[in-house]
């Protein structure tokens, strides 16, 4: 999105936005403090672009039941706006008190939205954040002090950029350094040259300085290393929401002095160390409760989608947890029935106490006549019969509607025109849809489509005309290198943890802890230590490569981080020499 500048896609549908100021339910609501508004499913993305576009609070923030619910009304609504103002707010992927780290490309989007919405500085080239749609999960969960975390890096090819400092910063908001960039979140230097992968980007960065000038600016790929695509700027956001401030230190070294249990990861906090899991204490390094919505104001807008059903999944989020933390606590020696132990995440009640945001109810059915409704209608199926389908869409486009087909990609696209032009109906592939009526066709990812009678709006997704709906699912993450090497990977194997050093791989287990069950490998360290790492974090372990019967690793000690500082010392000097033996 900002993280890295390029030509911004349109929205194909954003044409059909403004007409929604016809709908009396939508011009009942606008401008209320706290409103209720039924909106059927179908239309719900429909209906959240029209509060953008025609009311004056922003930002909209939409929290929804699940992370699923979030995804595909994000996916919809960038359909209808444009896509650089929507963003989704996701919760972290751990369970509570988990020692392992939230994604670093999740932190970092975390991050990006929050500097979006309330940084200090806006962002060259941002259009501004107009939609934030946040699970409840996401929205409860009690933010740090992410102020200084979320302070971007701005880049500009031409500018001033002294490499000490650039190197001081990207480290300092837990990028780590390697001889060689394959990941997000990770920068090597190799002479004048600064490789960093951001935490919000899709491709790593090459930065070329002639002494503190930024002579050229570079994306590159991972395999070959090669530079590809020349940029203007890039935006590097930081990669953890949580960092060693004074605050923190200060407040780690106080837990330590009287620690129960931990004092090892309190110490290591209060010694301003950065290391994988650290996030799992913030409840306890943070006094102040803070909430996304508490730093709205009276301006913005909170949209409670489906309040019944967030208050059921926020409940199930309050419990699991209160479980978890109560199970942990037997096992740290913590016997403490009269204190609550902090909590990650705070009860739904707490969801709006503090915000000074106008807030908007927004079930699907309504639960008395006097709730204003959106309804919407339905294309009768056709599963894609040509004859059928034409029929209808011609009935549509004659009762005075804008008709837009949503295809997927151009070549279905392309297939519905050809289709409907057999049954001689012209239906032309577009660009963006228009306002006026008859038959159009555009690429874009709606999930369903509506029909609807004021506005006279139409919009059939492809699964409305095909009958196949394609599950919604999150984009597979990057092949690596390394990947084959998982197929093959045996209980008994030796393994890297990035974090953690040489590990003994024990196998796959099946865990249920407070009600949620994940997958997870089990890693035994040196001694009785053990780690278990969950399934979809894999990317965090590389095969062994040294001897034998390597020695494994202290979790949390300093031997793993020492042996790495050595091979990356030892990387630089042969980089160095290469880059020296080729001048």
């Amino acid at each position: 999105m900002t993280t890295i500048e390029t030509d911004r896609p349109s929205a194909p549908l954003h044409a059909l936005a403004p007409l929604l100021r016809a709908h009396p339910a939508l011009v009942e609501v606008l401008g209320r403090s706290n409103a209720t508004l039924a909106v059927a499913h179908p239309v719900r993305a429909y209906a959240l672009a029209g509060l953008a576009h025609l009311s004056e609070l922003s930002p909209i923030v939409v929290v929804t039941p699940t992370l699923a619910d979030a995804e595909r009304l994000v996916d919809d609504l960038r359909v209808f706006l444009d896509p650089p103002t929507v963003a989704l707010f996701a919760p972290w992927e751990t369970l509570p008190l988990e020692r392992v780290s939230p994604d670093t490309h999740t932190m970092g989007l975390r991050l990006e939205v929050l500097w979006r919405l309330f940084g200090d500085e806006p962002v060259p080239g941002d259009p501004g954040l107009r939609v934030v749609v946040a699970p409840v999960r996401s929205a409860l969960q009690r933010l740090g002090d992410w102020r200084e975390a979320a302070r971007p890096l701005v880049v500009r090819r031409g500018g001033r950029l002294e490499q000490s400092e650039l190197i001081a910063h990207l480290v300092g908001h837990g990028y780590r350094r390697e001889h060689q960039v394959e990941h997000r979140g990770e920068v090597a230097v190799r002479g004048g040259i600064v490789d960093v992968f951001p935490s919000t980007a899709e491709n790593p960065v090459r930065i070329d300085l002639w002494g503190d000038e930024v002579d050229r600016l570079t994306i590159f790929d991972v395999g070959d290393q090669r530079s590809t695509d020349d940029l203007e700027s890039v935006v590097v956001y930081g990669c953890r929401e949580m960092l060693p401030t004074e605050a923190l230190r200060a407040r780690a070294e106080a837990l330590a002095s009287g620690a129960v249990f931990s004092r090892g990861q309190w110490e290591r906090l209060a010694a301003g160390e950065v290391f994988d899991g650290m996030e799992a204490w913030l409840p306890w390094l943070v006094e102040d409760e803070r909430l996304l919505a508490d730093h709205l104001g009276e301006g913005s807008l909170v949209v409670l989608s489906e309040p019944r059903r967030l208050r059921d999944r926020a409940l199930e989020v309050y419990d699991e947890e209160g479980a978890l933390t109560e199970t942990l606590a037997s096992t740290w020696g913590e016997d403490r029935h009269d204190e609550e132990l902090p909590r990650l995440h705070l009860a739904f009640d707490r969801l709006l106490a503090r915000s000074g945001a106008s807030v908007l109810a927004m079930p699907a059915l309504a639960e008395s006549p006097e709730v204003p409704v959106i309804s919407a209608g339905h294309l009768a199926p056709v599963a894609g019969d040509a004859t059928r389908m034409a029929e209808q869409l011609v009935s549509l486009s004659g009762q005075g509607r804008s008709v837009t087909l949503c295809a997927s990609n151009p070549l279905a696209a392309a297939r519905f025109s050809d289709l409907l032009a057999g049954e001689g109906v012209s239906a032309r592939v577009a660009a963006e849809a228009v306002s006026a009526p008859g038959i159009s066709i555009v690429i874009a990812p709606l999930s369903e489509g509506f029909v609807l009678d004021q506005p006279a709006v139409a919009v059939l997704g492809e699964a409305d005309l095909t009958g196949r709906r394609t599950p919604h699912r999150r984009p597979r993450p990057r092949a690596r290198p390394t990947d084959g090497f998982f197929d093959d990977l045996a209980p008994g194997s030796y393994v890297v943890h990035r974090q953690h050093g040489v590990a003994r791989y024990a196998g796959v287990t099946t865990r249920t802890v407070a009600g949620a069950t994940r997958d997870y490998l089990l890693l035994e360290f040196r001694g009785s230590d053990r780690l278990y790492l969950p399934v979809d974090q894999i990317e965090a372990l590389t095969p062994y490569s040294g001897g034998e019967t390597p020695t494994l690793s202290k979790m949390g000690g300093a031997d793993w981080q020492r042996t790495r500082a050595r091979a990356r010392a030892a990387a630089g000097e042969i980089a160095q020499e290469k880059l020296h033996g080729n001048q």
